[in-house]
C-alpha cells in the first residue's frame, strides 16, 4: 500500500534502515522494507545534513532511540522531502520548522480524499495495525469515528 501512495519511491534515510535492520529479528515482516527496490536508502555525506542530523540528536535521541526520525528530519530540512512522522516530539520540531510532515494517519486520510483508499481499507489496515502493537489514537474498529472526529475525511 505503501508504494501506491508514494507511487512506488520513497527515500528513507541510513538511520532508518539501521532500526529497521535491528527489529527485524523480532518482526521478521520488516525485511521486505530492506529488500523493497522503490524505496531507496539515502547514505548522505553532505555537511548539511550531517550537521541538521546531529542538531536534532541533541533534542530526540535517549538511549539510541530516535535516531531513524532525526535522519527523517535531517532529510526534510536539507532535501525538502515531505516526511512522515508519527511520534509527538519529532513531529512538534516539524511543525515548528516549517517542514512539510504529516502522520501515517494523515497520509491514509489524504488518500481517502483523493479517493485512492476506502475507509473499509483504511479501517481494516488501523485493526492491523493495532493488532502488531502499533499504538493509533482508536481501537480496533474505531477509525472512521475518529477520523470524521478530526475533520479528515472531507
Amino acid at each position: 500500500m505503501l508504494k501506491f501512495l508514494t507511487a512506488g519511491h520513497a527515500v528513507i534515510p541510513e538511520s532508518v534502515e539501521q532500526e529497521i535492520r535491528d527489529q527485524q529479528y523480532q518482526h521478521p515482516d520488516l525485511r521486505q522494507i530492506l529488500d523493497a527496490e522503490w524505496i531507496v536508502v539515502d547514505r548522505s555525506e553532505d555537511l548539511e545534513f550531517l550537521a541538521a542530523f546531529a542538531r536534532y540528536e541533541e533534542h530526540l535521541v535517549a538511549g539510541g532511540r530516535n535516531r531513524g526520525e532525526c535522519g527523517v528530519l535531517a532529510l526534510g530540512r536539507t532535501h525538502g522531502y515531505r516526511i512522515v512522522i508519527d511520534d509527538n516530539v519529532p513531529r512538534f520540531l516539524a511543525k515548528r520548522e516549517k517542514l512539510e510532515c504529516t502522520g501515517t494517519l494523515g497520509l491514509l486520510c489524504e488518500a481517502i480524499r483523493k479517493e485512492q483508499l476506502t475507509v473499509p481499507m483504511v479501517e481494516s489496515l488501523a485493526d492491523d495495525l493495532i493488532m502488531g502493537d502499533y499504538r493509533l489514537p482508536f481501537g480496533p474498529g474505531g477509525f472512521k469515528c475518529w477520523a470524521e472526529q478530526q475533520g479528515l475525511l472531507g
